[in-house]
């Protein structure tokens, strides 16, 4: 998988190729080993961090034990293609048209990846910082992220590796190129409820004891229930109810078992412990009043974080406008990402290109938007170490 990347790195070329790579999760496709060879050429010490059969990537340029690290961090693994024959190309042909290059990953997250391994390497090669330079590249963010930059920062913290700070390399923007960064997210929970009642004959319901009634009573609290009203830098949280089943093909009969689905979106109000706490209060309270047996299996993908306004979101936005002409807003909008994980090692800081077509057929990248991307990471790591 090795490529030949002449000096300065042409980010968009890479980008193409790590396309290339049929990087599914959790497959490595030869992403991660294409990346290593680069770096390893332009004389960073790189180390494979496998665990449980997903592939991670550390390489470290400049001492180990150096008080100044700037920190990348990015994945190189991809959602599934689904309906390929919906693409207009092949989904890992990395075809350039219309300005754009095409195929899975091209937007979330190979472009991110190549912009800041290229600024990476032509800024060590070019103006050798008084510091060292990290790159934290997993291949499990699009999974279960059980076994990416977790086993990376597992890794780090076993051999004394440490950064500083970090940037990692999600899509951030909405529509234009510069006018967001993210300086937290908020936590995300799921909860899989679990209903049990008496079946019976529906033209008899006082025989049996209806979980369906006592579910929609408790969707219903849920979902009506104000969480909060926001916070400085968060939104208001949410709760979405997303699936309600019961899997009773007839209209005679009261099913003895139903199931539902929750998903919540929370910020600083909450912690993962205090909402947990709160739904087995609605559950015990819908068993009281119904005799339904409620059950509830809950997973907390991350809590939610920030990064304080301060010396990290200063340099990230002043070099953002500065080859973009546009201030980004600080944010803690969207989805979770690898940030969630980084924010208990140093202050992470999150910014990339525009996400429109991430995870959609057709996924695509325009190629001023890789150049501009990879000037910005430039521009960040000259002024960090200036």
């Amino acid at each position: 998988m090795s490529q030949n990347y002449p000096s300065p790195v042409d980010p968009a070329k890479l980008t193409a190729d790590l396309i290339r790579c049929p990087s599914v999760t959790p497959e490595e496709g030869g992403a991660l080993r294409l990346l290593q060879a680069l770096l390893e050429s332009a004389g960073f010490a790189c180390t494979r961090v496998d665990r449980n059969g997903i592939a991670n990537l550390y390489a470290r340029w400049g001492a180990k034990a150096h008080a100044r690290t700037f920190g990348f961090n990015g994945h190189t693994d991809v959602v599934p293609v689904g309906d390929e024959a919906a693409w207009t190309v092949g989904p890992f042909s990395a075809e350039e048209k219309d300005g754009m290059i095409w195929g899975r990953g091209a937007t979330d997250m190979k472009s991110g990846v190549a912009a800041f391994a290229a600024a990476a390497v032509d800024f060590i090669s070019e103006t050798p910082p008084d510091g060292a330079v990290v790159l934290t590249i997993t291949g499990d963010e699009e999974g279960d992220a059980l076994d990416g930059t977790t086993a990376l920062l597992d890794w780090m913290d076993d051999q004394g590796e440490r950064m500083s700070v970090c940037l990692v390399g999600e899509p951030t923007c909405p529509d234009q190129m510069g006018e967001m960064m993210k300086i937290g997210r908020r936590g995300s929970m799921t909860v899989w409820y679990s209903f049990t009642g008496i079946q019976g004959h529906s033209a008899y319901p006082h025989r049996a004891n209806n979980p369906l009634h006592a579910m929609a009573r408790l969707m219903d609290r849920l979902s009506s229930h104000v969480l909060d009203e926001g916070t400085d830098h968060f939104d208001p949280s949410t709760l979405a109810v997303v699936t309600m089943d019961t899997g009773n093909p007839a209209t005679n009969v009261i099913p003895s078992r139903c199931a539902a689905t929750v998903n919540i979106r929370f910020n600083d109000t909450h912690s993962g412990d205090s909402l947990t706490d709160w739904l087995q209060q609605e559950a015990n309270r819908i068993t009281q009043e119904t005799g339904i047996e409620v059950d509830m299996e809950i997973k907390v993908s991350g809590e939610s974080f920030l990064t304080p306004p301060g010396p990290l979101s200063d340099l990230v936005a002043a070099s953002v406008e500065a080859e973009t002409g546009i201030k980004p807003v600080l944010s803690t909008s969207g989805g979770t990402s690898d940030a969630r994980f980084v924010k208990d090692h140093c202050p992470v800081v999150e910014f990339g290109l525009v996400g429109k077509t991430m995870h959609q057929v057709d996924e695509r990248v325009p190629v001023t938007q890789i150049y501009q991307l990879k000037s910005i990471y430039t521009r960040i790591l000259s002024d960090y170490f200036k």
